[in-house]
C-alpha cells in the first residue's frame, strides 16, 4: 500500500472537460483538490473525440474547397496529395498536445494535484488508486466528483476488432486513408467521421437503422445534409442493418425490404452509441446508485443520492456533451464550497459538424406545442446571405420558433456555414428570456452569417404584423 493522504478537501475522478473544469473550479474557491485519471488530462473529448475529429474535419473541409474552386478562378493543375502521416502527426503535435499541456498548466497554476491512475471507491469517503506507475495510493475525502465519462458500445452484432473494425477512437488514429471506408451508425459521430473521410479520398458507406440519419434532428436540417453527401458521393443505406463483422474485404447489409448487400470495405466504423462508464469504480461501496440504464441521478447541484458525493457528465447524462459537462462541473464545485449554484440554465445548445454544419438549441415546433405555446416558425435561406454566397456557401436556413402571444423565444434550428459559431447568440438570447423582438431590433453587422438570424427575427416579426391585420 502507497503513501495515504489524509484531510483532502475534493477528489475528482476523470480528468475530462467536466473533471478537469471541477478541478480548477474548486482549487479557485480554495479548496484542495486532487485529481485522479488513468490517462490523458483532457480526457476523451480532447484527446479522442472532440478536438481530433474536428481537426480531421478541417484538413478534409480544407481539401475539398480547394479542389472544388475552379469556380470561383482557383484552378489546381495537377492533383493536391494528402500525407497523412502529416496530417496526424499536425493533429497530434500541434492541437492535441498543446491542449494537453495547457490542462496540466492550469493544474499546475491551481495546485491541484494529479494523479495517474485507476480509482475505486473502498468506503463512502475512501478510495484506492491503482497507479499507472506501480504500486497503489489511499485516498480519504470531504467530497467526490465522479467524471468517468462514457465509452462507445461494442455491439455483438457487429464486435469490434482494435484494427479494420474500429469506435471513433480507432478511426481518428487510422495511419493511412481507407479507400473504402463503411460507418454502422448515421449519428453524429458517425457522419461527421464519414464526411471527413469521405473528402479525403474514401469511398464512404454509411448504413443506419432507422428511416433517417441523425435520428431525432430536425428533417429539414438532414434533408439539406442528404443533399451535400449526395454531391460527395457519400453512399447512405437507411432502414439497413449491418451485421457479421468485416469478412473477406465486404460487409453484409440487409436493407429495409430484406434483401442483403455485400459492401466491400478496408474498414469499418462502428458508432451506435455510448454508454456510461463506471466500471470498476465499485460505486456500491461508497453507497451510490445507479439507474436502469447505468446511469449515476443527481440533483440540480450534481449531487448523487450520498449527499458530499457528486457526479458530472456523460456518467449522469444521456446528454453526452463536453460543453454541458463542463458547466455542470462548475456547479458542483460551487454547490461543495457552499455557493448557491444549480444546473438551472434554459437550454444547451447542439452542433453537429457535418457539411452543411447543423446547430440547434431550445424548442422545436412541436415541442414548444406540448408545451402549451402557440408556436410560429420563420425561415431564412443562407442562398439570400451575401456573407455566404461570398464564401461559396450558399446550402442552408435558419429557423427561428417564437410564441404568438409573448413574442417569446423559444428555440432555434440551423443548417449552413458556421452555424457551431452562430447558435450561441441563440442561446443566450433564450437564457436571458428574449423576445423575438429583442432579436429583430439588434443591429447585425453587414455582411456577417448572422445576418441569417437577423432576417428570420425580421420575418418572424412581419408573420405576426400581417396576421394582425387580418
Amino acid at each position: 500500500m502507497g503513501s495515504i493522504k489524509t484531510g483532502t478537501d475534493v477528489v475528482v475522478i476523470g480528468a475530462g472537460p467536466g473533471g478537469y473544469v471541477a478541478a480548477q473550479r474548486a482549487s479557485q474557491l480554495g479548496l484542495d483538490v486532487t485529481l485522479i485519471e488513468r490517462e490523458e488530462l483532457g480526457g476523451t473529448c480532447l484527446n479522442h473525440g472532440c478536438i481530433p475529429s474536428k481537426a480531421l474535419i478541417s484538413v478534409g473541409d480544407l481539401l475539398y474547397k480547394v479542389n472544388n474552386a475552379a469556380e470561383r478562378g482557383l484552378v489546381v493543375k495537377g492533383s493536391v496529395e494528402v500525407d497523412f502521416a502529416k496530417t496526424q502527426e499536425w493533429k497530434e503535435t500541434k492541437v492535441i498536445k498543446r491542449l494537453t499541456s495547457g490542462v496540466a498548466s492550469l493544474m499546475k497554476a491551481g495546485q491541484v494535484e494529479v494523479v495517474k491512475g485507476t480509482a475505486r471507491f473502498t468506503d463512502p469517503h475512501s478510495l484506492e488508486v491503482e497507479l499507472n506507475d506501480g504500486g497503489t495510493a489511499a485516498y480519504t475525502f470531504k467530497h467526490a466528483i465522479i467524471a468517468t465519462g462514457s465509452t462507445a458500445v461494442n455491439p455483438s452484432f457487429f464486435p469490434l476488432d482494435g484494427e479494420n473494425v474500429v469506435d471513433a477512437r480507432g478511426a481518428l488514429a487510422f495511419r493511412e486513408i481507407p479507400p473504402r471506408f463503411v460507418v454502422v451508425g448515421g449519428g453524429y459521430i458517425g457522419v461527421e467521421l464519414g464526411i471527413a473521410y469521405a473528402k479525403l479520398g474514401s469511398k464512404v458507406t454509411i448504413v443506419e437503422a432507422t428511416g433517417q440519419l441523425l435520428p431525432g434532428t430536425d428533417p429539414d436540417l438532414v434533408n439539406v445534409l442528404m443533399r451535400r453527401l449526395r454531391r460527395l458521393g457519400v453512399t447512405v443505406m437507411l432502414n439497413a442493418r449491418a451485421s457479421g463483422g468485416l469478412q473477406n474485404g465486404k460487409v453484409k447489409v440487409q436493407d429495409g425490404e430484406g434483401k442483403v448487400h455485400e459492401i466491400e470495405a478496408d474498414k469499418v466504423l462502428v458508432s451506435v452509441g455510448r454508454v456510461p462508464y463506471t466500471e470498476g469504480l465499485h460505486l456500491d461501496k461508497a453507497g451510490v446508485r445507479v439507474d436502469e440504464k447505468g446511469f449515476i441521478p443527481v440533483d440540480e447541484q450534481m449531487r448523487t443520492n450520498v449527499p458530499h458525493i457528486y457526479a458530472i457528465g456523460d456518467v449522469c447524462s444521456p446528454v453526452m456533451l463536453a460543453h454541458k459537462a463542463s458547466a455542470q462541473g462548475r456547479v458542483a464545485a460551487e454547490a461543495i464550497a457552499g455557493r448557491p449554484s444549480a444546473a438551472d440554465w434554459q437550454t444547451v445548445p447542439a452542433v453537429i459538424f457535418t457539411d452543411p454544419e447543423i446547430a440547434y438549441v431550445g424548442l422545436t415546433e412541436a415541442q414548444a406545442r406540448e408545451k402549451g405555446y402557440d408556436p410560429v416558425v420563420s425561415r431564412y435561406n443562407f442562398a439570400a446571405v451575401g456573407r455566404a454566397l461570398t464564401m461559396g456557401e450558399s446550402d442552408g436556413m435558419v429557423k427561428l420558433v417564437g410564441d404568438r402571444q409573448s413574442g417569446l423565444l423559444l428555440g432555434a434550428q440551423m443548417v449552413g456555414p458556421e452555424v457551431s459559431e452562430l447558435i450561441g447568440e441563440i442561446a443566450l438570447a433564450i437564457e436571458m428570456g428574449a423576445q423575438m423582438e429583442d432579436v429583430a431590433l439588434t443591429p447585425h453587422y453587414h455582411p456577417t452569417l448572422s445576418e441569417g438570424i437577423l432576417e428570420a427575427a425580421l420575418s418572424w416579426m412581419h408573420s405576426i404584423e400581417k396576421a394582425g391585420r387580418k
